[in-house]
């Protein structure tokens, strides 16, 4: 992929590590190692994966901008049955500031975009086919808005900018940095 790019595109400027999954487990005496691994492999393996070979690239072309998508779950707030995800997401946090201290000599910014609960087919797909009902998904989402202090869920749109302001020159000076994205729901 990071040949591609440069060969097509002549380098790289910005990396956006975006790709992951989510399981609902049970707590974590019922986690499979299967489901954990995966979880783990795409979630953070794959961030480590991606930017290990984009770096030189990045490097060699004067620097960039690396934006990976954890979460809010990987912040500050644990959801029970979803502990490999939430501990994935938290490893993204991590390498996110270890990755900005290591590159920020080279012009090379790292920072991490935190999603709160956004209206996705992720959650709602993984609940229905792990035996939840409809009438459940919809009480569960409903109690969830009445929490969130802006009162509904984020939009895909609203993730989107935020990496575009992490992944520009307006946030030139921003390194390191988690930025949350969840309609205030983990201030209390």
């Amino acid at each position: 992929m990071v040949s591609a790019a440069k060969e097509s595109f002549g380098g790289l400027d910005i990396v956006h590590n975006n790709a992951g999954i989510l399981r609902i487990c049970g707590d974590l005496s019922k986690t499979e190692e299967s489901d954990w691994d995966r979880i783990v492999d795409t979630n953070l393996k794959g961030v480590f994966l991606v930017s290990k070979y984009a770096i030189p690239v990045l490097i060699s072309g004067g620097g960039g901008s690396i934006v990976n998508t954890a979460s809010m779950a990987g912040w500050t707030v644990g959801m029970a049955g979803l502990a490999a995800y939430c501990a994935s997401k938290a490893g993204v946090v991590g390498l996110t500031k270890c990755m900005a201290l290591e590159l920020a000599a080279h012009n090379v910014r790292v920072n991490c975009v935190c999603p709160g609960t956004i209206d996705t087919s992720l959650y709602p797909t993984q609940f229905l086919k792990q035996g939840g009902t409809q009438d459940e998904l919809e009480a569960g989402q409903k109690a969830l808005t009445s929490i969130i202090p802006q009162g509904r869920y984020g939009t895909a749109k609203e993730i989107a900018q935020a990496v575009l302001y992490l992944a520009s020159e307006e946030s030139s000076y921003v390194n390191g940095q988690a930025l949350v994205v969840d309609g205030g729901f983990s201030v209390h």
